[in-house]
């Protein structure tokens, strides 16, 4: 049996969620000389296919295991897609337990981490007395809403969220009050199967030996461009002006480049973490799930970001995105903006410093895992 520590990772489905799990077991591997086995799900072949080409060049103590594609044809159309995710390693759960089997009798099995999709699989963990650890990949404030926030709003509120959109909320850590309306959408709807995996995974969440927070390394993330679809005539009309990327973008090449001067962003937290570890203020424009929060929090509580204003018919026009982007890079305003961005860019380079409070955290948790008795 090999008596380095390992650990085995199911990340659930998704670029965004392969990524900063890949980057996290690459400071194990690389400076705690851990072994890392991922066990990869997915919900098609085409999304296998990205994620095998995401995960070249690893190293080689990072073990990939590839299980076959989930299917969802017995689904209604209307399944929402953190039930299907989740539902991914649901459904895998047979195949995730066959290979946990084989690396208890093989390894030094340590620890079972996987992110809030995929806490069904702490059965399995604890099954074969396997410590489970949740590594959230959303921003902490995410975090203290659904442990905090969610059970006691099911509790005392009867109504639909969504018909008191000007109620506030005091979530615990966070400088400003937040409205109802900047919930994510899925939380809006109380009778859909959305609402009911939020319930279900915070629930799950009291299980897990810990919970790391996506908080202290610069990930990649998925750029989606609707703008490139067939008929738009988008991309013929921006020739020369601005260049549309079909899939994937280095991003983090992108916004490490001196010519850089602002980023808007969907508010992914992927995405708002690589903009502060290179000091990039934001224009932020949030598409779905926690991303309203996340922009709240750029926006009124760091204020190292601008949010473009909807229109009477909620939709974000040319002449708001024109006036946000100026804004950002020549009025007095976007100067500030810059300035608090740069002190976050320091803030980041302290913690990710020898001896920084994220370089120590991930320290203590090594050692926590090297002194596991199996």
């Amino acid at each position: 049996m090999d008596q380095k520590p390992h650990i085995a990772v199911v990340p659930s489905p998704g670029m965004g969620h392969l990524i900063p799990l890949v980057e996290f077991a690459k400071q194990l591997v690389l400076h705690h000389e851990f072994v890392l086995t991922f066990i990869v799900t997915s919900t098609g072949s085409e999304l296998l296919k990205a994620q095998k080409s995401a995960l070249d060049n690893l190293p080689p103590s990072i073990n990939l295991i590839f299980l076959p594609p989930v299917s969802f044809e017995d689904l209604s159309k209307d399944t929402s897609i953190q039930a299907k995710l989740t539902l991914t390693i649901t459904r895998s759960l047979s195949l995730i337990s066959e290979v946990i089997r084989s690396l208890v009798s093989t390894s030094r099995l340590v620890a079972l981490v996987t992110d809030h999709f995929g806490t069904d699989a702490f059965d399995v963990a604890v099954e074969f007395n396997v410590p489970p650890y949740l590594f959230f990949k959303s921003s902490p404030l995410q975090l203290a809403f659904l442990l905090f926030n969610l059970p006691t709003m099911d509790l005392n509120i009867s109504c639909e969220y969504r018909d008191m959109p000007t109620q506030v909320l005091d979530i615990p850590g966070f400088g400003v009050l937040v409205h109802v309306s900047d919930l994510p959408d899925p939380v809006q709807n109380r009778k859909s199967d959305a609402y009911k995996w939020f319930l279900h995974n915070t629930k799950r969440f009291v299980i897990a030996e810990g919970i790391l927070i996506n908080s202290f390394v610069d990930f990649g993330v998925r750029l989606i461009d609707a703008l490139q679809e067939e008929g738009t005539g988008f991309v013929e009309r921006t020739k020369g002006q601005g260049l549309v990327v079909s899939s994937w973008a280095p991003q983090i090449e992108i916004l490490g480049h001196s010519s850089t001067g602002g980023f808007v962003t969907h508010c992914g937290w992927n995405s708002i973490l690589e903009s502060v570890v290179h000091g990039v203020p934001l224009i932020a424009w949030p598409l779905f799930a926690e991303q309203k929060l996340n922009a709240v929090m750029l926006s009124e509580d760091q204020k190292v970001a601008l949010r473009p204003k909807a229109n009477e018919n909620g939709l974000i026009g040319r002449n708001e995105i024109a006036k946000v982007v100026k804004d950002l890079l020549r009025s007095e305003e976007g100067m500030r903006i810059r300035e608090r961005m740069n002190g976050l860019k320091e803030a980041a380079a302290k913690a990710l410093s020898k001896g920084g409070s994220s370089t120590k955290t991930l320290s203590d948790l090594v050692l926590k895992w090297k002194n596991h008795k199996i």
